[in-house]
């Protein structure tokens, strides 16, 4: 059961809080809202309530001034309870950098909202400590024996100046006059810092960073451990299919198993319907050709506007490329191609015993394998160029990402990565500083001015429970993150879902469904390419079609597309829902899957998306605990005047937890869309929290942000597994005029509406969607819980108007709370909510004191005063 106690007295004068420290403290409380939350165990409880009254009474005060304690503690076996100490001065306004601009933390009630035209500033996505240039973790850091010096001048004279000191120069990168270099004399990893030389000429010198970085497939020896697992169960728990949803996530333990004895489905068209083709492989190439609106729509877009990619750049991300395969010899890009391990223009992979370092062969295969060329299959935009980095295949720092990210920007159109940070479910990383300016670097520099386009997998963790919202690169406004589906719809067992994920193409399933055709090592073929890592090439290769189709597309505008020109086909999830404006979405795969039909329609009546705006709304920095097994519920109302329609909406978090993997992180907007920030992941027990990490949702897109956000933290935590809330900014990126507009001018009455459907606007028929403006969540109804624009409010679970009780507060008296007692012990289970009304001169009698205590033994309870004062257990 739930109570919440909500205390509306007047404030003290400041005369008052002169006189009486305690008093001063005792009055400003009745300006504040209390939240009190019970449910769960009968017996352990009762146990802690009448503990926490003797406390209480052998303190010698009444109930408000025992709030004020200073860590008293008392225990009953292996059963504590501790009063927090009480910080009643608020933290000082602090300055922090965000985005474009600078914002003030203010101490008032009411957010602080910056606005901004599009990004021109250069944020910094982690905090800087030393040379640490991501959010810190447990294990102790690698350094190379690479650095990026800063030293303006010509390349010759800083490649020069390396040489005298002892240094190989690797490359430049494209801002600030930054240069990689490699020292001669030092060891190639070790744990130590290389002292600074003051006869060095550089302005700044960074060591780098070894990173951890997994490609996102499976088979390979980079991911043997998961693969022998997989290959070790058996076909009763080896499926993928429509999972349960629990608080927004998967619980995968509940996913309806599948034998692989299932008789499949058809899967492709008759063979006098499907384009007519001599690639051997080309029949088995089932999420191209199947038809019936179950695959990506791909040849009807080749056959209606004919286009393949010619004249577009796509360039992989990965452990090399076979150049001379025949299925890609022909499209190969050497301006589009790099070593970075060993720094050469040659991406020819290593080859050893394993053929680990065929991901990149296979990933370009998929983006532009030769069409009847008699090898292979096809690629999707089989008439693009194609080239590798090689960078995965040796350490990798921040200036190996960030030169690769960045390679020939005015010439490579699409960049395509199927790797990122380890999908292990208990790491937080992303891109560092440099690849974090390499990536705003090209979407504003890129493609003379319209911008780089990222794609970018979403993850492979989901056999872990690991969410893609922890992975800096897929929570990226500058990405386009895609997931993966199987050959019959359903989620694939080593997906993860997030906030983040935009769009989604296929990939491989149980191991009863199709996997994806494309080159392999040696001008071999293959059938069994796998994971997302298969996904996020089939997505640029599709970007590819759009931007032959219209090369004047910015970054933006590729994600308007996507967004637009995707469906819910036979995409099998619980968890999908229509947002504000309309459009179906789900965790697990964005908005959809790709069409490449209606991105090439679309891409070819696209104007340009308006110009973006940034409004920033920040709470007031106010420590707030979360103890085990509660929820912390934060409220902001918004009022943004630039941002009239959402495209990318960021929660910036900082957060303290015992255990960081306990946590639940959810965001409601005003239109009732429900985004799951986070889910639990058993495996991290970190103590780090989060630093100023930003969660990403897309699941707003297109709505309008003004009104009240609510910020909802779940802590599963054990007995002392507490969390504290430190820091929490919303910031938004979107429009002031409606993209739409543009479409409703072009295009006819007939087009726009199988756009519409084509996007699933409203539902489907038979849909599991819903149909109506967002998900809305009595529990977190904002309208019931802020009666005035206050920006930031505690609430419990539920509304009054839920639980049968009068929507205005009012003061229980003792019958009132025996019934309520009396209601709460026949049905634990059930919800209840109780406004109480207080001034703030009225202290809590000693008998509501006890009944409270009895009530809260259901579960446990919070008592927050806004932030300052806590009394937990």
């Amino acid at each position: 059961m739930s109570l919440r106690i909500r205390c509306d007295g007047s404030g003290p004068s400041q005369g008052q809080m002169q006189q009486s420290p305690s008093r001063a403290r005792t009055a400003r409380a009745g300006r504040e809202t209390y939240t009190v939350i019970c449910d769960g165990l009968l017996l352990r409880k009762i146990a802690v309530g009448l503990l926490t009254v003797f406390a209480i009474s052998r303190a010698g005060v009444n109930s408000a001034d025992a709030l004020q304690r200073n860590e008293r503690g008392l225990a009953l076996g292996d059963l504590s309870i501790r009063t927090s100490e009480v910080t009643t001065a608020r933290k000082e306004s602090q300055q922090q950098n965000l985005d474009s601009g600078r914002y003030a933390i203010s101490s008032s009630r009411k957010g602080t909202s910056t606005e901004n035209d599009s990004v021109t500033g250069d944020r910094t996505r982690y905090q800087d400590v030393g040379v640490h240039d991501e959010a810190p973790t447990e294990a102790p850091p690698v350094f190379s024996n690479e650095f990026v010096v800063k030293m303006p001048g010509s390349v010759e004279d800083v490649k020069r100046l390396a040489e005298l000191h002892g240094y190989y120069y690797l490359g430049s990168l494209p801002f600030d006059n930054l240069h990689h270099v490699r020292h001669r004399r030092l060891v190639h990893r070790s744990i130590d810092l290389h002292p600074h030389n003051e006869s060095e000429p550089w302005e700044e010198r960074i060591q780098q960073k070894i990173k951890v970085r997994t490609k996102r497939d499976y088979g390979g020896e980079e991911n043997v451990h998961l693969w022998q697992r997989w290959q070790r169960q058996s076909d009763e728990t080896i499926y993928s299919a429509t999972g349960r949803m629990l608080d927004g996530s998967y619980s995968r333990d509940h996913l309806p198993r599948t034998s692989v004895r299932q008789k499949r489905a058809p899967q492709f068209k008759p063979e006098r319907e499907r384009t007519r083709m001599n690639d051997p492989k080309w029949p088995l190439q089932w999420y191209l050709n199947r038809g019936g609106g179950l695959d990506m729509n791909v040849e009807r877009a080749w056959a209606e506007f004919n286009v393949s990619g010619k004249g577009v750049v796509v360039t992989i991300l990965d452990d090399g490329l076979e150049k001379d395969h025949p299925d890609i010899q022909e499209n190969y890009d050497p301006d589009a191609s790099y070593d970075m391990n060993d720094q050469d223009p040659d991406p020819q992979p290593r080859y050893e015993q394993t053929d680990m370092n065929r991901h990149g062969t296979r990933c370009a295969g998929e983006v532009a394998g030769i069409r009847d060329n008699q090898v292979c299959g096809v690629g999707i935009a089989y008439g693009a160029s194609i080239g590798g980095i090689r960078m995965l295949d040796g350490d990798v720092t921040d200036a190996v990402e960030a030169r690769s990210l960045s390679l020939n920007s005015q010439h490579v159109h699409v960049y395509s990565a199927s790797w990122g940070p380890d999908d292990d479910a208990k790491t937080v990383d992303g891109p560092g500083q440099l690849a974090d300016r390499a990536l705003k670097d090209g979407i504003r520099n890129g493609r003379k001015g319209l911008g780089s386009i990222f794609v970018w997998a979403s993850g492979n963790g989901g056999k872990e429970k690991d969410n893609c919202n922890c992975d800096g690169y897929v929570n990226s406004i500058y990405t386009l993150a895609v997931s993966a589906a199987t050959e019959n719809g359903n989620v694939p067992w080593y997906s993860e879902s997030c906030a983040a994920s935009l769009a989604t193409t296929y990939s491989s399933g149980n191991y009863n469904e199709g996997q994806i055709v494309t080159s392999d090592l040696h001008h071999n073929c293959t059938e069994r390419h796998t994971g997302t890592s298969a996904s996020a090439p089939l997505a640029a290769a599709i970007v590819a079609l759009a931007l032959e189709s219209n090369p004047s597309l910015t970054w933006r505008d590729m994600q308007h597309l996507a967004v637009r020109a995707t469906k819910r086909a036979n995409l099998n999830a619980p968890d999908w829902v229509t947002n504000g404006v309309g459009r179906n979405v789900s965790h697990s795969f964005g908005f959809g899957l790709l069409d490449a039909h209606r991105m090439v329609e679309l891409a070819k009546r696209w104007r340009r998306s308006p110009p973006q705006k940034v409004c920033t709304v920040s709470t007031p920095r106010n420590d707030r605990a979360i103890p085990p097994k509660s929820t912390l519920l934060l409220h902001l109302y918004v009022e943004c005047k630039n941002v009239k329609h959402i495209e990318h909406t960021i929660s910036k978090i900082s957060l303290q937890a015992v255990r960081r993997g306990d946590l639940h992180i959810y965001l409601t907007s005003p239109k009732g869309t429900k985004s799951t920030l986070l889910t639990m992941r058993p495996r991290d027990d970190s103590r780090q929290g989060f630093n100023q990490w930003p969660f990403m949702t897309v699941h707003n897109w297109g709505e309008d942000p003004n009104g009240n956000w609510t910020l909802e933290i779940h802590n599963e935590g054990a007995y002392l597994g507490k969390a504290t809330l430190r820091e929490w900014a919303l910031i938004l990126y979107g429009t002031a005029e409606d993209p739409e507009a543009q479409l409703r001018s072009d295009f006819p009455d007939k087009l726009l509406g199988e756009i519409d459907q084509g996007n699933d606007l409203g539902g489907n028929e038979g849909s599991s969607g819903v149909r109506s403006t967002g998900v809305r969540d009595p529990a977190i109804d904002s309208d019931t819980v802020l009666n005035s624009r206050s920006s930031v409010s505690l609430s419990s679970a539920a509304a009054a108007t839920q639980s049968g009780l009068p929507p205005s507060p009012q003061l229980l008296g003792l019958t009132s709370w025996y019934q309520l007692l009396l209601s709460g012990a026949k049905s634990p289970s059930q919800t209840t909510t109780v406004l109480l009304s207080c001034q703030a001169s009225a202290l809590l009698k000693p008998l509501q004191v006890l009944l409270l205590a009895l009530l809260c033994t259901f579960s446990r309870y919070v008592v927050d005063f806004n932030g300052d004062n806590r009394f937990v257990y």
